[in-house]
Formats: structure tokens, sequence, C-alpha cells
């Protein structure tokens, strides 16, 4: 699974990767190093808009954990932060969105966790791993949105009224994150993104054919600090290289 992940570049930054508006600065989301269920996140998505019609591309912020559009309440939302694409289009939380809600999910890295067993007077903990691209570049997760209206509004035109959630799909770890997990976030090349986003693309073994394992040697593996288990901690110091018993 991928439960937390990185993401610190700038809507600048992210606006010039993924050719899209970089959105108002009152909107913006800050840096984060430990970006955990729940929490809102940068997400690339096509919409039409309302007025013309015009499909556009938006980098908006959402929040991770997905509600369908059916749930009664969005209680699982922190449950629901992966899909995997072996059964993503079939399940019935994910299956709409799967055909019209696609987005990508922008991370510097993410990060996975290996047991280390109690040793003499040693407790067992839990050794953070940070996954990230060899050269650097941009991971783009892919994704899938949706809107959940909550009934407790009874403005519709109030922004309170909606949800705008997001999963990460994942896909079978073969890289070098798969000597610490078996799964790991499943990354779109960029000469798919546009077919990925574009909300008239329906077909489901089109889609999946664009959901290949990535290949392998592409992935870095750093064990990093121990503080990153704990959500509140969120900072660079949370990469610094840590010794691994």
């Amino acid at each position: 699974m991928c439960g937390r992940y990185v993401s610190t570049r700038s809507p600048e930054d992210l606006s010039g990767l993924f050719h899209v508006p970089a959105p108002p600065s009152e909107h913006e989301l800050p840096p984060s190093w430990n970006v955990a269920p729940t929490d809102a996140v940068w997400a690339v998505l096509e919409r039409a808009d309302r007025e013309s019609g015009i499909l556009e591309r938006q980098l908006r912020a959402l929040r991770w954990g997905l509600v369908p559009s059916w749930s009664k309440d969005p209680g699982g939302a922190a449950k629901m932060i992966n899909a995997r694409v072996e059964t993503v289009a079939d399940k019935p939380a994910y299956r709409r969105a799967f055909a019209k809600r696609r987005c990508l999910l922008p991370a510097d890295g993410f990060y996975e966790w290996r047991s280390v067993p109690a040793a003499g007077s040693a407790k067992a903990y839990k050794q953070p791993y940070f996954i990230s691209p060899q050269d650097g570049t941009v991971m783009a997760m892919a994704g899938l949105y949706e809107f959940w209206r909550d009934p407790s509004v009874t403005d519709r035109d109030d922004p309170a009224a909606w949800w705008a959630t997001c999963t990460v799909i994942t896909t079978e770890a073969t890289d070098a994150a798969g000597r610490v997990h078996p799964r790991m976030p499943l990354v779109l090349a960029p000469a798919d993104y546009d077919a990925w986003l574009d909300p008239a693309h329906e077909d489901p073994d089109t889609l999946r054919a664009l959901l290949a394992t990535p290949a392998e040697g592409r992935l870095e593996v750093r064990a990093v600090s121990t503080a990153v288990n704990n959500v509140r901690n969120n900072g660079p110091e949370l990469l610094e290289d840590a010794p691994v018993s």
C-alpha cells in the first residue's frame, strides 16, 4: 500500500511540469514531507467548464481518502487511500471514478516500512524507507477522484456541501521498492498523461493498458528517520539517512 508520501513541489513547479494553470495563491497548499490520509493533496485533473463546456486541465487540492458519491457518510475515507490496479475497474467504490474521474497525484516519493524484531534489550520497531526516482523527477501517481455531497449542509452552493476526495492506485512492487513492501503506487509516464486524464476515454481495456507495471531499476530506496512514523512530524529532516540495524 501507499500510506504516506512526500509532496514539496510548489504550484508553479507543478504548473510547468503538467502544463496546467497554477491555482490562486489563497488556495495553495504548503509543502509536506509527511502526507497522511485525510490530508489535502495536489491533484492534476481535467473537467469541463460549467458554462462553456470546454475541457480544462486543473491543479486543485483534494482530500486523500476517497468517499464514493453514494456513501451515506465519509467515515470510511481514511481506509480508501489506495485502490488495487487489479480490481479498480470492477469494485463498486471505484468503478465510476475509473471510467470518468481520473487524476494524477504528484509526489517526490513515498514511504514504506519494514518491521525490525526485538534484539536483546532493543524493542521491536518499524523502520521507514523513502522510495523515490533516482533522477529526482516528480512521480505522477495514478489516482481517482470523487465528489461527495454532505447532506448536513442544506445549501448546495455552499463549498462545505461538497467533498472532493481521491485515492492512489497501487500495483505490485517489482522494483527496488519490492524489497521493502509488495505494493507500491502506480506511476504514469508523461506520454500517458493526456490519455489518462481525458474523461472521454472510458474503455476499461484501453485504460488498463496505461497502467503497466513500472520498469525496474528506476527507484532509490533509503532508510530514513523513524520520526516519520508520527504524522505530527513534518519537515525535510524526515528524509535524513538513518542507520539500519
